[in-house]
Parts: structure tokens; sequence; C-alpha cells
């Protein structure tokens, strides 16, 4: 199933955030007891199940001859992270990617598909801005 959907979160003091039930129900329910963290586009971080990166890894490794891939590669693998849930079901986002994505205080996870991502507040609600005018002529590519 598609992983869908848009969650306002806080973080604490330590740099954790809360994963919403549905999304760890999604990702893999009772038996999910990590996450890969990694750096993503947009100055985001994506959230994958370790079975998901693999998947991810296996797709990159199919272009590593190009030179492109392999810096991408380099930058992504270098700075991915696993993570942990605890009991409560939060996550804690190393130093280096909180200021990677510019995170201060207000976040928002979205569900994308295979994977959650983790915005910015301020910078999601611009990205959203600007594209939301853009949205037939976006989903006419995507349709393509």
């Amino acid at each position: 199933m598609a992983l869908t959907g848009t969650w306002p979160r806080s973080l604490d003091e330590k740099g954790r955030i809360a994963v919403p039930k549905r999304v760890r129900d999604d990702l893999g329910g009772e038996s999910l007891k990590e996450l890969v963290i990694a750096p993503w586009t947009e100055k985001s971080l994506a959230l994958f199940t370790p079975a998901a990166f693999d998947s991810l890894a296996e797709r990159f490794g199919e272009k590593s001859a190009k030179s492109g891939v392999r810096d991408y590669m380099r930058l992504l693998y270098a700075r991915a992270e696993h993570t942990d849930l605890d009991t409560q079901g939060r996550i804690r986002i190393p130093e280096r990617l909180r200021t990677f994505a510019g995170f201060d205080r207000d976040v928002v996870l979205l569900g994308v598909n295979d994977h959650a991502e983790v915005w910015d507040a301020a910078r999601w609600e611009k990205y959203v801005s600007e594209l939301d005018s853009q949205y037939d002529r976006i989903a006419e590519e995507a349709y393509e």
C-alpha cells in the first residue's frame, strides 16, 4: 500500500520526532524496529525501512558506472543512518542531518509512496504554495 498523509511534528530537546502509528503500521507494524534516515532532495530527509533502503541500493547499483550517480551515492550513503524506534514510536534525527535539513523545531512528516519524508515546516509550506498553482501540469507529466 502506498504511504500517504501529512503530519505536523515538533522536534523535542533530544532531536526526536514521533512517527505516527499509521505510518509505522504501513511501514511494517509491530515488526518495525528501525528506520534508515537519509538526506533527500529539497533539503528534506527520507525515512525508509531497511528493506526499502536495500531496494534503493540495488537500483543505484545498476547505474553506478555514471560519475554523477557515484557522487550521489557517496553523499547519500555516507550520511544515511539507521535509527531505532523507541517504545513510544519516536526516532532521533542525528544533529548533522537536522543541520543538513535546516530543522529548528517545527517539521512535517509526509507519506510519499514507499517512504516518508521529513521537511522543515516553513520550507514545506513554501514548496506547496509555489507548486499548487502548477498541480495540473505536474500531474500530466507524472501520468505520461
